[in-house]
């Protein structure tokens, strides 16, 4: 797989724009790829130097719209800790 295949988007919530803070970078990435195609994507597409990835499985949840009921989508979730001396990731611009 492509980098850009494998980290599909950020995951921009209160509580992952409070671990940027501390070099900790939360990412939705495919339901197939591992730790070290991970950290080997973040590294190729950021020009970053990655200490350690965390991965865990997010479940659907269960949606209602009326009287049908459906599933969300399935997704695998990263969090990906950079070393201390590597720069920060911009996913905001400043402008």
């Amino acid at each position: 797989m492509e980098a850009r295949d494998i980290i599909l988007r950020p995951v921009i919530t209160e509580a992952s724009t409070d671990r940027m803070d501390d070099k900790k970078y939360t990412f939705d990435v495919d339901l197939r790829a591992n730790k070290n195609q991970v950290k080997d994507a973040v590294e190729e597409i950021f020009g970053v130097k990655v200490v350690k990835v965390n991965i865990m499985n997010v479940r659907g949840k269960e949606k209602r719209q009326g009287r049908y009921v459906g599933m969300t989508k399935k997704r695998r979730k990263a969090i990906v800790t950079l070393s201390d001396d590597s720069d920060e990731i911009k996913l905001f611009s400043e402008e």
